[in-house]
C-alpha cells in the first residue's frame, strides 16, 4: 500500500468514527424537561439566541403583570433564574466532551531536511494515532455515561429550584400575612394604651393596670417590627431566585387552603428508587467507573501507538524514496499499571458503598418527611377547626356583653388581641405544612448535596 492510499484509509477511518457522536439539537434539555415533567408541571427553556432571550423576559414580564401563585413563582424561576441557565451550560460541555471522545486526532506530518557536503538527507512521515482506534469505543462509551449522569444533575438542579422557589413563595406569602396581623394587633395595643392612660388622668384606671396595658403595647410595636424585617428578608430570599427585582413582586394576599386529606405513606417510599435523581446519577457513575476500570486494565501494557505511512530520501537528489511504516511504542519498563488498576478498582468500590448508603438514606428522609407532613397537616387543621373559631366566639361573645357594659373595654381588647393571635398562629401553621408537603417531594427526588465530584 502507498502512502497515497494510507492518507485516504487514514482519512475515511476519521470521517467515519467521528460520525458516531453528533451534537443534537437541544444539547439533552428534552430529556431534562421529561424527567423534571414527573415531579412539576412547569417547562425548562434555554436561551441561547438573542431572539430566544428577548422572547423569555416577554414572557417573564407578562407573568409580573398579575399577582404570582406558587405555580407562576416557579415558572419565572425556571425561566429567569441565571444560575439555573449556567447549569444548563453544562449538558452542552458534557455534549461536547461526548462527541470529543468520537473524533480521532488529526493526522501528524513531519518532515527533516540535512544537508552535508553535497549530500542531504529528507525524512517525510504521516503518523497516525491508532490507538484512539482502540480505546475509542470505551471512552465514547465513557462519555455518555457522563452525559446520562449530567442529565440527571442538571434535572435536580431544576427541581431543587423549583422546590426552593415553592418554599420562598409560602415563606414571603405569610410574612405578608403576618405584617398584616401584626399592624393590626398593634392598632389594637395603641387603643388600649391610650385609653388606660386617659383613664389614670381621669383617676379611674391604676397605675398598674395602665403600666401593663402599655406593656402589652411594648411588646406589639416589637412584634411589628420584626415582621417588618421578615417580610423584607422573606422577598429578597424570593427575588433571588426568581431573579426579579423586589419592587416587581406581586403576590397573592393568603396562603393556598388546607387540602381536605393527605395521601399515605406507602406511595412515597415506593417512589423512593424510582424516582430519586441522586440515585439514579449515582447508579450511572458506578457504570462509568466499572467501564474506566475495564479501560485501565486495557491500556497498562498500552501507552501509545502509532502507526502511519513514512518516506525517507536519503542521497543524492537522484535517488529514490525509500518506502516504509513509522512506529512509536512506548513500553511500560518500570510501572506496570497495576497501581492505577488499583487506585480504579477503590475508586468503584467507594461509589457502590456510597451509593449504598444513599439508598438506605433515601427511604428513611421520606419517612421523616412524610412524619413532618403529617404532623403539620393535623397541627393546621386543629388549629382551623378548633383553635381559631373558638377564639372568635369568646370575643363575639365578649363583644356581646361589652355592649351590655358587663365588661370593659380592656377585655375585649385583649380577647381582639388573642383573637388575632390566633389567626396569626394558624397561618403559621398553615405555611409549616406548605412547607413540608414541599420537603417531602424533595424527598422524592434527592439532593445534590449527596452528590460527589459534581
Amino acid at each position: 500500500m502507498n502512502h497515497f492510499n494510507w492518507i485516504f484509509f487514514s482519512a475515511f477511518a476519521s470521517l467515519l468514527l467521528s460520525s458516531c457522536a453528533t451534537f443534537t439539537k437541544d444539547g439533552g434539555l428534552a430529556e431534562v424537561n421529561a424527567t423534571t415533567a414527573q415531579h412539576i408541571k412547569q417547562e425548562v427553556v434555554w436561551p441561547k439566541t438573542d431572539r430566544e432571550q428577548k422572547i423569555v423576559a416577554e414572557r417573564v414580564s407578562e407573568l409580573l403583570k398579575r399577582p404570582m401563585n406558587a405555580d407562576v413563582a416557579v415558572q419565572i424561576a425556571l425561566l429567569h433564574n441565571k444560575g439555573l441557565q449556567a447549569s444548563l451550560y453544562a449538558l452542552g460541555i458534557s455534549e461536547a466532551e461526548v462527541v470529543q471522545a468520537g473524533r480521532l486526532p488529526n493526522p501528524k506530518f513531519s518532515m527533516l531536511y540535512a544537508r552535508h557536503n553535497g549530500d542531504y538527507k529528507i525524512e517525510q512521515a504521516l503518523t497516525f494515532n491508532i490507538f484512539s482506534l482502540v480505546a475509542m469505543p470505551k471512552l465514547l462509551e465513557i462519555e455518555r455515561q457522563n452525559f446520562e449522569k449530567t442529565k440527571r444533575f442538571v434535572s435536580l438542579e431544576v427541581l431543587n429550584l423549583a422546590f426552593e422557589t415553592r418554599l420562598a413563595y409560602f415563606n414571603a406569602v405569610t410574612a405578608n400575612e403576618n405584617l398584616h396581623y401584626s399592624e393590626q394587633v398593634k392598632e389594637s395595643a395603641a387603643a388600649s394604651d391610650e385609653l388606660s392612660r386617659r383613664m389614670v388622668k381621669a383617676g379611674n384606671w391604676s397605675m398598674l393596670e395602665q403600666v401593663r396595658e402599655q406593656g402589652f403595647f411594648s411588646d406589639a410595636v416589637l412584634d411589628y417590627t420584626n415582621a417588618k424585617q421578615q417580610q423584607v428578608v422573606a422577598r429578597e430570599t424570593l427575588s433571588r431566585l426568581l431573579a426579579v427585582p423586589v419592587e416587581q413582586l406581586r403576590l397573592e394576599k393568603r396562603l393556598p387552603d388546607l387540602p381536605q386529606s393527605i395521601a399515605d405513606l406507602q406511595p412515597f417510599e415506593k417512589a423512593a428508587f424510582e424516582q430519586r435523581l441522586d440515585l439514579q446519577a449515582m447508579r450511572i457513575e458506578t457504570q462509568a467507573l466499572a467501564r474506566q476500570l475495564g479501560l485501565t486494565k486495557t491500556t497498562r501494557f498500552i501507552n501509545v501507538l502509532e502507526i502511519g505511512p513514512a518516506r525517507v530520501l536519503e542521497g543524492r537528489g537522484g535517488d529514490t524514496y525509500k518506502k516504509g511504516v513509522d512506529i512509536a511504542f512506548e513500553l511500560p519498563l518500570f510501572d506496570w499499571g497495576g497501581a492505577k488498576v488499583a487506585r480504579a478498582e477503590a475508586i468503584y468500590m467507594q461509589a457502590v458503598n456510597r451509593t449504598a448508603q444513599v439508598a438506605f438514606n433515601a427511604q428513611s428522609e421520606i419517612r421523616e418527611a412524610y412524619s413532618r407532613y403529617q404532623a403539620s397537616y393535623e397541627v393546621a387543621k386543629y388549629y382551623r377547626d378548633e383553635i381559631v373559631p373558638l377564639r372568635k366566639k369568646i370575643l363575639a361573645e365578649n363583644q356581646l356583653r361589652y355592649n351590655g357594659m358587663l365588661i370593659s373595654p380592656f377585655e375585649l381588647f385583649s380577647d381582639a388581641r388573642s383573637q388575632v393571635a390566633s389567626v396569626n398562629a394558624y397561618i403559621a401553621k398553615l405555611n409549616a405544612f406548605w412547607v413540608a408537603e414541599t420537603l417531602l417531594q424533595m424527598s422524592l427526588i434527592g439532593s445534590s448535596s449527596s452528590q460527589e465530584g459534581k
